[in-house]
């Protein structure tokens, strides 16, 4: 198995929420799996909601999956978050003028959107078989079928510090005291005061320097529903607090980070 990792990031980032109201569009704090696997197919030049839709009305088949998701959604990623986790937000006020959009006088609708403020990430997926093999390729020689953007396409995506790492560079662990990426909440609990005092008490040889704790958590698209393909979500973590494997999974250990995949 390899590894690649590179850098995400951009001026602006909109991974907008379902649940809106009349006023303003909001967004996630982070980019979630969908919202990835979706750049992932733009990179490849897989189809998206629009194909589907297009498919449907024109084919007797039905589509159970926009092609991109079909085609990735078995992809293992994880995602690292360059700061603690909290991009900073806000309200961009613009107006929509191609005539449709409004049915008052003028045809004019005024949209407000939340969006991240230069957000930025490390991303990592597992290369095992020819689609992943594929989408690595194209990264590394920077090629894309349709321009890769952060959840709209007024966000242009911009990847670099790409890195290889093969089997001699990764190592698999079982447990760990911390976890550099964002994971599932069921995959690891927090460990107690009690619990830090005796590991400190057995890490007295090694080198212990106080940092701020940090928690950032969130309700993540991490799915899409076959039937309505709607997000299936589920809570995200983001910390640098002392934690326990919680079930039984493999942690990576690539380049000095700890991470794990889903």
């Amino acid at each position: 198995m390899k590894i690649l990792k590179f850098r995400l990031y951009g001026r602006n980032a909109f991974f907008k929420k379902p649940d809106v109201n009349a006023i303003l569009y909001y967004t996630y704090g982070n980019i979630h799996k969908v919202a990835l696997l979706g750049m992932f197919g733009a990179i490849l030049g897989y189809g998206g909601y629009n194909n589907m839709d297009f498919y449907n009305q024109k084919s007797k088949k039905q589509m159970d999956y926009p092609e991109f998701y079909s085609k990735l959604k078995d992809l293992k990623v994880s995602i690292v978050p360059k700061n603690e986790g909290f991009f900073e937000k806000k309200v961009q006020i613009f107006n929509n003028t191609v005539g449709y959009a409004s049915k008052e006088q003028g045809g004019n609708l005024i949209t407000r959107e939340q969006w991240l403020e230069y957000p930025s990430w490390d991303i990592y997926f597992q290369i095992c078989d020819e689609i992943s093999e594929n989408l690595a390729d194209s990264i590394i020689n920077r090629q894309a079928v349709y321009i890769p953007y952060l959840g709209k396409n007024d966000h242009i995506a911009n990847i670099d510090n790409v890195e290889l790492f093969e089997d001699k560079d990764i190592e698999i662990l079982k447990n760990t005291k911390n976890i550099d990426c964002m994971f599932k909440e069921n995959m690891f609990r927090f460990n107690n005061y009690e619990e830090d005092e005796e590991n400190e008490e057995e890490d007295d040889d090694d080198f212990y320097e106080k940092i701020d704790p940090f928690k950032y958590q969130e309700r993540l698209p991490v799915a899409l529903e076959q039937s309505t393909n709607l997000y299936v979500m589920e809570k995200f973590i983001f910390t640098n607090m002392n934690v326990s494997v919680n079930c039984d999974i493999d942690i990576f250990e690539v380049g000095g980070r700890k991470i794990v995949f889903y």
